[in-house]
């Protein structure tokens, strides 16, 4: 299955169906006045959260979404169906934005949520809704009123726990397989990534969501090589895991293009706490090691800390899960903790 995680759609809710002009004519009743029904209300338009996906490419191949028109009144006092309502099914995570592409409309987070974008258009009512003592024979009836159409963009941001950001070959798609039961392209060429991957890692009976996203580039903030498109993906996640290629001769540099890659973001993803993994130590020997955890702790900054771990013989792997994993439910505990505290109470007389 292909990976979409943005698309842009028409939708249009149903127009009301017309109230109906009839009278009542049966043998032995003279004066059977006006029994026209009233119109059926007119589809909506509604979007919900489904299990089971994750990706918008059913949005690449169809992008017009219409709610049905409601149906006409009709004599005997019957009244018109509702037309059926658009139903947009989206995978879990993804924002509703509208055309302009920064006004949010919603936010898809939890399996089940239905959201009304737009609302269909009202039935019209029926002569007998007009009957009144001074005017017992109403001889008109009200259209339905029209639904309502936008474009919006649909945007897909993944949830996940932790996400993994490096440059390319730096060795993420590896750890990913290595935690989880993933299985992403793996090759010694850069950019065998291409699309955001996601695993579940189980450390301790806690498990977490891990996701992957492609490698970065000095200048993908300005489109070069896959760009900075995916790190939205990475725009929920409690922490992030850097990876850094200990077998390329400016690792350095490395970490500081990604931390610039980062920050020209923006979304406060250079604010999110930091694990920083110095990767594929095992073809480094000890005094490289020593050596190169010492350079990448000075650039990193006082305080920092640089865990020296492979992807390929997993040494370093399960601490670094570990520390994950809490960070988790630390974040976690202080979200609970944060929307748990009651509001201060203003004055009252």
């Amino acid at each position: 299955m292909k990976f979409l995680d943005q698309a842009k759609i028409y939708i249009r809710s149903g127009d009301g169906g017309a109230g109906a002009v009839s009278f009542l004519r049966e043998k032995f009743k003279e004066f059977g006045g006006p029994d026209g029904g009233d119109g059926g209300k007119g589809g909506d338009v509604i979007i919900e959260c489904a299990e089971g996906l994750n990706t918008l490419i059913d949005y690449r191949y169809q992008q017009h979404y219409k709610g049905k028109t409601g149906m006409h009144g009709m004599g005997r006092n019957r009244h018109g169906f509702n037309g059926d309502d658009a139903v947009l099914k989206v995978p879990v995570g993804t924002q509703v934005i509208d055309e302009d592409e920064e006004t949010l409309i919603a936010d898809m987070t939890r399996v089940g949520q239905r959201i009304v974008l737009i609302k269909g258009g009202n039935g019209g009512f029926g002569n007998a809704h007009f009957k009144t003592a001074t005017n017992r024979a109403p001889r008109h009836a009200n259209p339905g009123l029209e639904g309502t159409e936008r474009w919006i963009w649909l945007r897909l941001k993944l949830i996940a726990d932790a996400g993994l950001v490096g440059l390319p070959n730096a060795g993420k798609s590896t750890f990913l397989a290595a935690t989880s039961a993933a299985k992403p392209k793996i090759a010694d060429y850069p950019f065998t990534t291409l699309t955001p991957g996601l695993g579940v890692v189980s450390v301790d009976a806690r498990t977490f969501v891990l996701a992957d996203i492609p490698g970065l580039i000095e200048g993908a903030s300005e489109g070069l090589g896959l760009g900075d498109r995916f790190l939205s993906h990475v725009e929920r996640c409690r922490t992030l895991i850097h990876l850094v290629d200990g077998t390329q001769d400016d690792m350095v540099e490395a970490y500081h293009v990604i931390r610039g890659e980062l920050e020209a973001y923006g979304a406060g993803l250079e604010d999110k706490p930091e694990i920083l993994c110095l990767n594929k130590c095992d073809a480094l020997s000890d005094e490289e090691r020593t050596e190169k955890t010492k350079a990448l702790k000075k650039a990193a900054g006082r305080g920092s800390k640089v865990h020296v771990i492979s992807g390929v013989t997993g040494e370093g792997v399960t601490g670094i899960l570990h520390l994950v994993a809490d960070t988790i439910a630390k974040a976690n505990a202080e979200e609970k903790a944060a929307s748990e505290t009651p509001e201060e109470e203003g004055w009252r007389p």
